[in-house]
């Protein structure tokens, strides 16, 4: 058996491309004689399609789109996701299901048992978990079709208070019961510097303790803050790997099943990859498709000279193009010259058009016209957020009348103890390192200039500072961020009390302190942009605390 596996950048809710896509490739598998073409999870809607799934006319559409593809498998057979209705009395309206199309007709519905709730996930938002379960067999091969999470039932422990075991079911230990011969896994799983083995070692350990060929096909692309990164993989029955698909782009292979059943095609994978590239590559994706698929081009951000806007300079001009963006040099009088001339070479490094905007003027016509009800107070960090919300509200007229998107350049270190300005340095349509921490900031630096110099070196060396006044530093204000960012990390992606990271040698009263400083600045981070995701744990869907709550 020929099987080809098509790994797709969808859209959601845009059933005329998604469908277009699809029919185009079973077309093309049919010119290459392949027997079944396999497409990712939901991939008729895209992923994920949230409260659409609520909406009548959405279903309908869906409905509409599985009539057309199933009308042109003929001399094949297909496998795609989408929602299906649930026409039993109980239980929610709706499945996330995997249909096996064959001879124009929907041979078999296999529906997600495992329903993620967790993180970003809110599968059971929406769907009624599958109880019932059965395999297909199509040309002398009986096939295991599971969806994502239904291989994924074990869970690694990042939290100690969390389950190792989510699940009461194991999919495939009902369905090895009919004696399979291999196992699809249709999937939609997000981009996580911090999993990407993780996700692997999860279907090469199906693929050993069942001792069977794993097919599983990702889909690619960003939908908003989810970067989706593909890498779907071919796994042999004794847990080596037969293929990977690209990486943040779109792929489309065939392979053929006796060989993966006998283990002759075995690929060397990197067992030790380039985090930060993978984090560079997954960015531009998140920036470019974000625009794509909102129907933006141009985008603008405020360059300071500081190490921050010029890697969201950088990721922002691969993504869209130099041509396509416009930024801001937007000095008052405490910006240092370096970092002026800074921002200047990186903008014509670039071949970004750049403008010069001195903000002291209006910096001054504020703090004259609040002068009188200020009388006889000390200037504090009042007047520094000033200096913010002016470039904010520059850059937003930039916006107004250009039509450039502006791009937030806040990373997750500022992020979580709430060293930014709400209306000032936060504005912003998309956040672009806002889930990236300042060490790997400078790492993203680095790489980008690893085969010339993009960056000014000045940027990436100097300490870093806000510049709101005079001889003012970071690390005036913060920790070192190299020993920030690991207490950081600990408390937010690892979920440790502070007790725990007490006992790994943090003194006590620094961990309390930043500890304070994430809790007490959710308000901040609610109301600031959709951040693109790269980690386990990225502020906003996937991490929800209340904003009144009085917990430490």
């Amino acid at each position: 058996m020929k099987i080809a596996l098509a790994q797709l950048n969808y859209h959601i809710g845009n059933f005329e491309k998604n469908t277009s896509k699809i029919l185009y490739h079973i077309e093309k598998a049919k010119k290459d004689q392949v027997d079944l073409i396999v497409f990712s999870e939901l991939s008729v809607c895209g992923y994920p399609p949230q409260d659409l799934l609520e909406k009548k006319s959405f279903i309908e559409q869906c409905e509409a789109a599985i009539e057309e593809i199933t009308a042109s498998c003929k001399d094949i057979a297909v496998v795609i996701g989408s929602p299906t209705l649930n026409f039993h009395q109980k239980g929610k309206r709706l499945y996330n299901s995997a249909l096996f199309i064959q001879d124009a007709e929907v041979k078999l519905i296999q529906n997600k048992t495992l329903l993620p709730t967790y993180d970003i996930f809110d599968e059971y938002r929406y769907f009624e978990p599958n109880d019932k379960f059965n395999i297909i067999e199509y040309k002398g091969e009986k096939i295991a079709i599971t969806i994502c999470e239904d291989l994924w039932d074990i869970q690694p422990a990042e939290n100690p208070f969390a389950k190792n075991q989510l699940y009461n079911v194991t999919p495939m230990d009902k369905l090895i019961e009919y004696k399979p011969d291999f196992i699809l896994n249709i999937a939609a799983s997000p981009f996580s510097y911090t999993k990407i083995w993780g996700r692997k070692n999860v279907f090469i350990r199906n693929a050993k303790k069942y001792n069977l060929p794993v097919f599983t096909i990702n889909q690619t692309g960003a939908q908003t803050e989810l970067i989706f990164d593909g890498g779907s993989l071919v796994v042999n029955p004794d847990g080596t790997i037969a293929d990977e698909m690209k990486l943040f782009g779109e792929d489309y292979k065939i392979f053929d099943l006796n060989e993966i059943k006998k283990c002759t095609i075995k690929k060397t994978i990197d067992e030790d990859p380039n985090v930060i590239a993978k984090i560079h590559d997954a960015l531009v994706l998140g920036v470019r498709d974000y625009f794509k698929k909102m129907k933006f081009t141009n985008a603008t951000l405020g360059l300071s000279g500081g190490i921050d806007s010029a890697v969201a300079l950088v990721i922002a001009a691969r993504a869209l193009g130099p041509e396509n963006l416009r930024v801001l040099l937007l000095p008052s009088k405490y910006s240092s010259d370096h970092s002026i001339t800074d921002a200047e070479v990186l903008a014509k490094n670039l071949g970004v058009r750049h403008d010069t905007v001195d903000i002291q003027d209006v910096v001054d016509s504020f703090n004259d016209s609040l002068k009188k009800m200020f009388k006889g107070l000390e200037e504090d960090i009042t007047e520094e957020n000033i200096q913010a919300r002016a470039r904010g509200t520059m850059l937003m007229a930039l916006s107004n009348k250009f039509g450039h998107i502006l791009l937030n350049t806040s990373n997750k270190s500022e992020s979580a103890v709430g060293y930014g300005t709400l209306y000032g340095d936060m504005n912003g349509g998309l956040s672009v390192l806002g889930d990236v921490y300042k060490a790997d900031v400078y790492k993203l630096a680095r790489y980008i200039n690893k085969d010339s110099e993009v960056i000014p070196e000045n940027t990436i060396v100097k300490p870093p500072s806000a510049e709101l006044r005079p001889e003012q530093k970071d690390s005036d204000s913060l920790p070192d961020y190299d020993i920030l960012d690991k207490i950081l990390f600990e408390y937010i992606e690892l979920q440790k009390t502070p007790e725990e990271i007490i006992e790994d040698g943090w003194e006590k009263v620094l961990v309390e302190r930043i500890i304070k400083l994430v809790d007490s600045n959710e308000y901040k981070r609610y109301q600031a942009p959709p951040i693109l995701r790269i980690s386990s744990k990225a502020f906003g869907a996937g991490r929800r605390m209340p904003l009144v709550a009085k917990y430490h």
